[in-house]
């Protein structure tokens, strides 16, 4: 008897738990929704939210903001890129990313991406020097780590300024160091699909008094600095406080409050997650044809989403795998479509980014899959899931396309 198809959606997450809602609700009882909108002695939501994430995250220092993105836009701002500058970022990315670049008037300058999902330290070591660049805004693209001692090194030589984009590796680490704590800044997003749920929002980390202070004035801080929790000390923002512009990218207390209570839970969270992922990523590993991006042990990583390759799939056939998912009720997006689909784009999409020859990047992402994890999903949905996808991947897969020898490799 065949399996039944799954019903789950995997656009649902978790709702909002009870004390976030009730701590919502009485901010807006209060009428006093802006973080800058306190009565005397009174510590705002936002502010809270920032002592408790750079507790958390174990950084000196944390803003709030309205996005992700913005938190990435500020930051590059903050470390002094300006119009017309090369700054160095994955070929492997959301559109964001490039997108955060191309905002402040930089030029996106695309690093390869390895079998594996990471950046290619051997193209950025290449591209550092041919490009001039001195900012890397390195993407944690999918939740996947590289070789942070190794990037780290190389950065140093090359003169390298790392912002990390943390958003889907809020709570991972490599070596035990938190990501985010490796480079000057690290970037978070709460948005919905994340780790933290705000609808929109966004975090930004760093132990750099200077740049934060910076931070802090272009989220447009109104001269009211001196009401963060998590900022440098006012006499920091002294000699800049004229000279920054107020972007306005401020989040609200109703976000924050929202958020203060899931960050008390969060590693429960993430251990949710990680069940979820290896469940399915065991499954998936039993198919020959198969290649899930390998994890060192270094990485501790946050399994909110699944990638697997199938390298050997042909590109006629690589369209008929979602759709054969999809009839079984299971969404998967794959990165070699022609057209942005979603959340799911590729380098060839960004037409604000100069074309580049990213021939490794591109057979990367020809036979490239991803699937969402919800937790609305319980274990046995995904074990039904694991079996959706091996069936409509049997069903899909040309006879003959997976040799003995073939097998062997990707075995290996």
């Amino acid at each position: 008897m065949s399996a039944p198809r799954f019903t789950g959606s995997f656009t649902q997450q978790l709702p909002i738990p009870d004390d976030a809602i009730a701590a919502a609700v009485a901010v807006m009882r209060s009428g006093r929704l802006h973080r800058y909108n306190v009565i005397p002695g009174e510590t705002s939501e936002v502010a809270r939210l920032e002592e408790a994430f750079a507790r958390w995250q174990g950084a000196r220092y944390c803003l709030a903001l309205a996005s992700g993105g913005q938190a990435l836009q500020i930051a590059l701002r903050a470390v002094g890129v300006v119009a017309g500058e090369a700054v160095l970022t994955n070929a492997f990315t959301l559109a964001p990313v490039p997108g955060a670049i191309a905002a402040v008037g930089a030029r996106p300058v695309l690093v390869e991406t390895t079998d594996d999902l990471v950046i290619d330290l051997d193209d950025l070591a290449a591209k550092a020097a041919g490009s001039g660049a001195r900012v890397l805004l390195l993407s944690h693209m999918r939740g996947h780590i590289g070789d942070m001692e190794r990037l780290s090194a190389l950065a140093r030589a090359a003169g390298l300024v790392v912002v990390e984009d943390c958003a889907h590796t809020m709570g991972a680490r490599w070596n035990g160091r938190r990501s985010g704590s490796h480079g000057i800044a690290a970037c978070f997003s709460t948005q919905t699909y994340k780790h933290l749920n705000s609808g929109e929002g966004g975090l930004l980390t760093s132990d750099d008094a200077g740049l934060m202070a910076r931070a802090v004035l272009l989220s447009g801080s109104y001269m009211l600095y001196e009401r963060h929790g998590a900022a440098p000390a006012p006499e920091i923002f002294e000699g800049i406080r004229l000279d920054v512009p107020n972007m306005s990218a401020r989040m609200d207390n109703v976000r924050a409050a929202m958020l203060l209570p899931q960050l008390a839970r969060i590693e429960a969270s993430l251990q949710a997650w990680n069940e979820r992922h290896d469940r399915i990523a065991a499954r998936l590993a039993t198919h020959p044809a198969i290649r899930l991006p390998a994890r060192p042990p270094q990485e501790h990583y946050v399994g909110s989403s699944i990638q697997f390759r199938v390298p050997n799939l042909p590109a006629r056939a690589a369209l008929d795998v979602p759709r054969a998912a999809a009839e079984r009720g299971v969404e998967l997006k794959w990165f070699g479509a022609a057209e942005p689909a979603g959340f799911t784009s590729a380098h060839r999409n960004w037409c604000y980014v100069a074309p580049h020859e990213l021939p490794q990047t591109d057979r990367v992402l020809a036979t490239l899959f991803d699937m969402r994890i919800p937790l609305t999903f319980s274990l046995a949905d995904c074990d039904l899931i694991a079996t959706h996808i091996l069936a409509a991947l049997d069903e899909t897969l040309p006879a003959g396309s997976l040799s003995p020898e073939a097998a062997m490799v990707e075995s290996c």
